[in-house]
């Protein structure tokens, strides 16, 4: 029977920590494992990722060109068919509702909404003010008898 006084880790839970720069016994003492002087030897030494020793970095080397979208692109919170029609039951779908009922959380509360057609709608639900819907959803929210207002 198991009790608190037979009570033993499985083997190989536990491992001994390597404890750094505690005497010559230690098997890490002296340089713990740092080498000699120099830059990484001290304490919060270490250079920056892609740091060449103060040559001109590959990436600033490089010829730059074109354009990327990537800091502007819009992210939006997603919501499929079927989480609406498991917490609704009709009525107004708003942004407000959908962090009311726990669809949306976190950052996904700033964001602009989007509706995707994973699932089946059979309830006619109202969305007011939501941002954007796929072609898809469109067609099944439509079909439940369903309609979408921009106020």
């Amino acid at each position: 029977m198991l009790t608190l006084n037979n009570l033993k880790s499985p083997k190989g839970a536990h491992k001994n920590i390597k404890r750094i720069g505690r005497g010559q016994g230690s098997g890490q003492g002296t340089q713990a494992g740092k080498g000699h002087k120099g830059q990484k030897a001290r304490a919060g030494g270490g250079v920056r990722t892609g740091f060449e020793g103060g040559a001109m970095p590959l990436y600033m080397r490089l010829p730059k060109r074109g354009f990327s979208n990537a800091p502007f692109k819009t992210i939006y919170a997603e919501i499929s068919l079927a989480q609406l029609e498991a917490k609704f039951d009709g009525g107004e779908v708003t942004k407000e509702a959908l962090i009311e009922k726990g669809l949306l959380s976190g950052i996904n509360k700033r964001r602009p909404v989007k509706v995707l057609a994973n699932g089946e709608l059979t309830k006619a639900l109202t969305f007011v003010n939501i941002e954007k819907f796929s072609k898809s959803a469109l067609v099944a929210i439509e079909k439940a008898g369903g309609k979408i207002e921009n106020k």
